[in-house]
């Protein structure tokens, strides 16, 4: 079986989008992270210009219709520099927009996708809770059907993006059947009455994409924002392979980076007399490193080929995720290794790639989630964690 390669097209593509990122977010990628600044709308809307946030949404909407391996080229080289840039790209055409694009109505499509693919509008996901985080079926948030409109109630927590966003795919409660059976969606407003956000989390990296929890009191939202009804988590969750997907492409991004950077620097630093690369640790250390993010990306595109234009398969997703969002905390955690002193320092920027390398990791289901999911999907068995 031959090893994914990029088409020519493709390859031009990722050769733009390392320029832009170059010459757009990497001179501000650092004062981003250190003020922790929300990523600038007008920065948004060039993105949205440039095409960027509807590669592989609906054409009929203004998106590109290409297959997602298309997305994640981009997603990859803006986020090698600057992940709050990536972040925007990741949300529109592998997050909750893209759940829209495949579960929702053609009414809700027209309404919803055109906005964020010029840059308009951003669409963020709240599906944790403060008692619900990877046991999402423990989620409280709950709306009951009034008329035409859904009265909603409850808090989510860790949402990414949250206050900034202007649309919010909410995963709730919509019937008081157990567990997952009464799960279902909503597209909510963020102007919405009764919709309130909390003081921003400080976090160790994930900076410049904001987190805070979310409120809802009595938030009245109009019926024909259901996108899921209640028993519909199942479909909302293969849809959410998409957004891991996406998250698997940013960790492998920070690895990449990560490796690229220790590359050169082995390469010119010298100690003893000669450069690091010439002494056997650091060759044997590298070479894990090759081998980690190598790993990563097979695992990360073939999901990526497979799914085409539609879903990909949830086991290959939860595999990349795992490989890769460990291989983006190994790696860096090596590249400090292999920078030094240097390495602690931010004026290399390794610790950054850490710091993020673990909030992304953290992010969508964290690795040891994904390897329950790989047993639970492979063996096609379903385990009980609260028994």
């Amino acid at each position: 079986m031959r090893a994914f390669e990029l088409s020519e097209e493709q390859r031009a593509l990722r050769e733009v989008a390392a320029r832009v990122a170059a010459d757009v977010h990497a001179p501000r990628a650092e004062e981003w992270d250190r003020d922790r600044t929300p990523f600038p709308l007008d920065e948004r809307g060039r993105l949205g210009d440039l095409g960027y946030l509807g590669i592989s949404l609906p054409e009929v909407y203004g998106g590109g219709g290409a297959p997602v391996v298309d997305a994640l080229v981009v997603i990859e080289e803006l986020a090698k520099v600057c992940r709050p840039a990536a972040f925007q790209v990741f949300e529109s055409n592998t997050g909750p927009a893209q759940v829209v694009a495949h579960l929702g109505t053609d009414e809700q499509k027209a309404r919803f996708l055109p906005s964020v693919i010029k840059g308009e509008a951003s669409m963020a996901v709240a599906i944790s809770e403060p008692d619900a985080g990877s046991a999402a079926t423990d989620m409280r948030t709950h709306a009951v059907l009034e008329g035409d409109r859904y009265r909603v109630n409850g808090a989510k927590r860790w949402v990414s993006n949250a206050g900034h966003a202007e649309l919010y795919l909410l995963y709730v409660r919509l019937s008081d059947a157990p567990g997952a059976k009464g799960i279902g969606a909503l597209i909510v407003e963020k102007e919405t009455p009764g919709v309130s956000f909390g003081a921003g989390e400080k976090l160790m990296g994930f900076r410049g994409i904001p987190s805070c929890d979310i409120f809802y009191e009595d938030a009245m939202v109009p019926a024909a924002n259901l996108l899921v009804p209640a028993g519909g988590f199942r479909s909302l969750f293969s849809a959410f392979s998409m957004e891991r997907l996406g998250n698997a492409t940013v960790s492998l991004a920070i690895g990449q980076a990560a490796l690229d950077r220790t590359i050169d620097y082995v390469r010119t630093r010298t100690q003893f007399g000669k450069p690091l690369i010439e002494f056997q640790g650091v060759q044997l250390a590298l070479a894990d490193m090759i081998v980690q993010m190598e790993s990563a990306r097979l695992l990360v595109y073939r999901a990526a080929a497979d799914a085409g234009t539609g879903l990909p398969d949830s086991l290959q997703v939860s595999i990349a995720k795992r490989a890769a969002n460990e291989a983006g905390k190994v790696v860096t955690d090596m590249a400090i290794q292999l920078h030094g002193g240097n390495g602690y320092t931010e004026e290399y920027g390794i610790e950054r790639l850490h710091r993020d390398a673990h909030g992304w990791a953290i992010a969508g289901g964290t690795p040891t989630m994904q390897r329950i999911r790989i047993v639970s999907e492979k063996l096609g068995l379903k385990f009980d964690q609260r028994a």
